[in-house]
């Protein structure tokens, strides 16, 4: 349903994306993952017909984005940021932006019945969307995207600030639009919500495709690492600790996270005596210790460096 290939953007001299490729099957939800300014939001921008490409290529069911209405009348966006008219009632944004779509009479009323009851706010469409919760606007921003019944929908962090009622739901409509064949890219800085709902999933840094797979491909990458976490009494030595453990037999790799040093190690269980060893070497005095096993957010965190929401 959707093809990437080499998609590229300069801003002067900062590269954003450097030749992101991947693809999104009908029925697939695709997480694309990355740190804050990785590229994400502008691969979106340029997939969706909205930012123009310096190079690569992209097509919707077969038609290249640049066919213009033919190919974007195939997509809903759903973007970070609230798209509604405040001073309108719910019933009458979704009317205005179908009409955007080239909807018309009873077609229009039809499919604006629908995602108010897809997206649970029926009993409020004639109400001021100035008056709606957070969470409401949130549900109302996707019923907008999936007005016209798109075949990709393109879903840029959508359950920012909302609150845990409206993410369950929004939860539910993703998992029966991708029931329903709908091809889905989704970006968040929820790990959890990438568990749940991705079947595959890409991870962009820098403005590189690093690696994409299942979330048990992904893990299995990491191999026989384990994470190991370490509070230290002080935690000005954090960084200290990160030179001091980098380099020993077994460490993949080490950084600070949340005030505790994150070292990922073979066999971390028997990495422990001589970590901790060299630690107490160097006057550094831990505090507790965790070993846990390997999980996305590892895997993130040991290809990019940085938690997710870095």
């Amino acid at each position: 349903m959707l093809s990437v290939r080499g998609l590229q953007k300069r801003f002067g001299a900062r590269v954003a994306v450097d030749g992101v490729s991947f693809a999104i099957k009908p029925g697939e939800v695709y997480g694309l993952l990355g740190p804050n300014g990785a590229g994400k939001t502008t691969s979106i921008s340029m997939i969706a017909g909205i930012l123009a490409r310096d190079a690569g290529e992209v097509e919707i069911d077969g038609l290249d984005i640049d066919a213009g209405p033919p190919a974007r009348a195939q997509i809903g966006i759903v973007p970070q940021a609230i798209t509604l008219y405040l001073d309108l009632t719910a019933r009458e944004n979704l009317h205005f932006w179908g009409r955007m779509y080239d909807r018309r009479g009873d077609g229009l009323r039809r499919a604006v019945e629908e995602a108010l009851q897809a997206v649970g706010l029926t009993k409020r469409a004639d109400d001021v969307v100035s008056t709606y919760s957070g969470g409401m606007q949130r549900r109302l921003n996707l019923a907008c995207g999936i007005l016209h019944q798109p075949k990709l929908l393109i879903l840029d962090e959508p359950t920012v600030g909302v609150d845990p009622q409206s993410r369950s739901a929004i939860f539910e409509l993703v998992e029966r639009l991708r029931d329903e064949g709908t091809a889905i890219l989704y970006t968040t800085h929820y790990m959890e919500e990438a568990e749940r709902l991705c079947s595959r999933i890409g991870i962009i840094d820098a403005g590189k495709l690093i690696t994409e797979g299942t979330r048990s491909e992904l893990v299995a990458d990491l191999g026989r690492a384990v994470r190991i976490e370490i509070g230290l009494e002080h935690d000005e030595g954090l960084e200290r600790a990160v030179s001091v453990v980098t380099g020993l037999e077994g460490v993949h790799s080490a950084a600070v996270v949340a005030e505790r040093l994150h070292v990922f190690a073979d066999e971390g269980a028997h990495r422990l005596p001589p970590l901790l060893t060299a630690l107490l070497n160097t006057g550094l005095v831990v505090a507790n210790v965790k070993v846990v096993e390997p999980s996305l957010e590892d895997v993130f965190l040991r290809l990019t460096g940085r938690m997710l929401r870095d």
